[in-house]
């Protein structure tokens, strides 16, 4: 294990090369649902994930925009080394000069201002029905250009910055999960058949633990071995360096709050209020990411954070300003991605079986081998 396998593998998702992603599809696989058990089973979990998050976490469905402006600074970045850039084109025919358009590749950080626009005190929330594109992603079995996600976003008080309020959030979120697994398998009882139950509970683990438990394995294995152990989990702390000198996983600098203090179960320090759910696979028997989210940045870790990621000169950018001038509130929020779950949830080998998006020809001849026929 050498460091240079520890840095690449901190952001960057997908396989990298499509013999690499022939190796890993399952073998013998068929589809548990025709196309269209497939789209009723996908939009009965969607409306009853919407219902239950809004009812567990006290939110209201809103409008998202598709496209922002590149000097509003609220595009979701992804990650801090500038290697996902969004699609970007001129708006607005007839003015100049014309508008920098960009389409969003996460609602990350426009949530949080709207917060404020649609009036949401402490304790009430939004979330929304996200299209987003991310051009700069390998495509594989479980990475595409089109990304569609359940952006949720809560104001929250100072008292509440804390990661008995995080889990807490995160339970209430995993409940409802499980529940639309459980609803789906009542449409389709073969959905049952021959796997492992959807897990009632999370475990929790900070990033730091799993790094003294796996010390030489790079981060995608560490999730995978843990994985073998614990079926579902939420990774707590990502963005921080750990104890080897790099962060679990590269994260955005000014929205989840990854450098506040905080105290591990057992009593050690630790660092950061946000973090991942992850879920086995038992199709695909790979790590499976669900959502990302964290409790976000006060102007004081938000000035922190940018320093550490050497990105200081976006404080001027509107939405950093609104941070720094309490303009907008205190929250919790994340991105839950629909696709990813139905694919969970539907016992699918491959995005494309559960949305409409482009894939390379390599890529469908490859799945087509492996009996995974894509939508198009």
């Amino acid at each position: 294990m050498t460091q240079s396998d520890k840095k690449a593998d901190l952001a960057g998702p997908g396989i990298s090369t499509y013999p690499e992603v022939a190796k890993v599809l399952p073998t013998g696989y068929r589809s548990v649902l025709t196309p269209m058990e497939t789209m009723e089973a996908l939009f009965a979990s969607k409306a009853f994930i919407e219902e239950g998050l809004c009812r567990e976490l006290n939110l209201k469905m809103v409008q998202v925009p598709l496209i922002v402006t590149r000097e509003s600074g609220v595009n979701d970045m992804l990650d801090r080394d500038g290697s996902r850039t969004p699609v970007e084109f001129p708006a607005g025919l007839g003015i100049e000069p014309r508008l920098n358009a960009q389409v969003v590749q996460a609602a990350t950080k426009w949530k949080r201002t709207a917060l404020a626009q649609f009036g949401c005190a402490p304790g009430e929330g939004i979330n929304t029905d996200m299209k987003a594109i991310r051009k700069d992603y390998f495509l594989d079995h479980d990475h595409s250009s089109y990304v569609d996600q359940w952006d949720w976003e809560k104001a929250i008080t100072v008292e509440q910055r804390n990661l008995d309020f995080l889990r807490d959030t995160v339970q209430r979120i995993w409940g409802v999960l499980s529940g639309a697994g459980r609803l789906v398998q009542e449409m389709y009882p073969q959905l049952a058949d021959g796997f492992p139950a959807i897990p009632e509970e999370l475990t929790f683990l900070h990033a730091e633990e799993i790094l003294e438990m796996y010390p030489d394995l790079p981060r995608k294995q560490r999730e995978t071995a843990i994985l073998q152990e614990y079926p579902a989990v939420f990774i707590i702390g990502i963005g921080y360096p750990l104890a080897d000198g790099y962060p679990h996983e590269n994260r955005a600098a000014d929205y989840d709050d990854w450098i506040t203090p905080n105290t591990r179960p057992d009593g050690r320090p630790g660092r950061g209020l946000n973090g991942d759910i992850l879920v086995w696979n038992p199709v695909t028997k790979r790590r499976h990411e669900l959502t990302s989210m964290g409790i976000r940045v006060t102007k004081e870790t938000l000035v922190q954070q940018m320093e550490m990621a050497g990105l200081t000169e976006n404080l001027a950018l509107p939405y950093h300003q609104a941070i720094l001038n309490d303009l907008i509130p205190l929250s919790i929020g994340g991105g839950i991605g629909q696709s990813r779950t139905w694919m969970y949830l539907l016992r699918k080998a491959h995005l494309g079986e559960v949305s409409v998006t482009i894939w390379p020809e390599e890529l469908k001849e490859i799945c087509r081998a492996a009996n995974i026929f894509v939508l198009e």
